[in-house]
């Protein structure tokens, strides 16, 4: 199975599982995007064994695209790991303060986001596709962790993951002009006069969202792997039956 680990120390283990033409459905994590469950159970089931904890330890969210988050109690456990009708509704964030979570996120192009902040003993996960970005769903959740829950900006560690490239990520009008209303976007929009299409850094974008949360720039680190034109990415835009990556990560206890 491939998986490409961000960190796994005493206290952490964080990664993004990739595809991989030799597993089950080329190591689709995603019920969901499933052709069959039971293949995407095994696989669930043989990351969670590689990360030593059940799948009763899995947190996942119902996906929408939405700006929604949701603060994970020991309650939520399991909830989405097995059953996509116990999936947390209509979030496409996830924080918690408990260890023994495995916090999940589902991506085959969408920005995935991985943070822990050690000092507050807090982990999440953000899931941000175009429509996330535009609803500036990272900006709002760390302004919430920042505000509401006291977290120091300074003590966050960010991990933005692979996802579609600018490259790739080919938009008409409609679409740019979300992104340019943001006010702080336009570095990060370039105008194909060949194809008469926009192309836009989602990742880059999202970045900006955490520093103007108030993170510093050297807390935020980016994968710059290409969904679409890496064999081991999942991409939704190259083929609309793509499996999923699943973005984790857990405080051990």
């Amino acid at each position: 199975m491939k998986t490409n680990l961000y960190l796994n120390n005493e206290t952490l283990v964080a990664g993004i599982t990739l595809r991989d033409a030799s597993e089950l459905e080329c190591n689709n994590m995603a019920l969901h995007a499933a052709a069959n469950s039971n293949n995407v159970l095994k696989n669930l089931e043989k990351l969670a064994r590689s990360v030593q904890c059940s799948l009763d330890d899995f947190v996942c969210a119902n996906q929408t695209h939405s700006a929604n988050f949701h603060r994970v109690t020991l309650a939520d456990k399991g909830r989405g790991a097995t059953q996509l009708d116990t999936a947390i509704k209509d979030t496409d964030a996830l924080y918690t303060y408990e260890p023994n979570i495995l916090l999940c996120s589902f991506t085959a192009d969408c920005v995935p986001v991985t943070f822990y902040n050690e000092k507050a003993g807090l982990i999440g996960v953000i899931h941000s596709g175009w429509q996330g970005t535009v609803k500036e769903i990272t900006l709002k959740l760390f302004t919430h962790l920042i505000q509401t829950e006291n977290c120091q900006p300074q003590n966050f560690t960010i991990h933005i993951g692979t996802a579609l490239s600018q490259q790739k990520f080919e938009v008409d009008e409609d679409v740019y002009v979300k992104f340019k209303a943001l006010g702080y976007a336009e570095d990060f929009m370039y105008f194909n006069e060949e194809t008469s299409k926009y192309h836009i850094d989602n990742r880059r974008t999202v970045k900006k969202q955490c520093e103007l949360a108030g993170i510093p720039s050297d807390c935020i680190t980016i994968d710059p792997t290409c969904t679409f034109l890496n064999e081991d990415g999942f991409s939704y835009r190259q083929n609309k039956k793509a499996g999923r990556h699943l973005s984790f990560i857990m405080r051990k206890g």
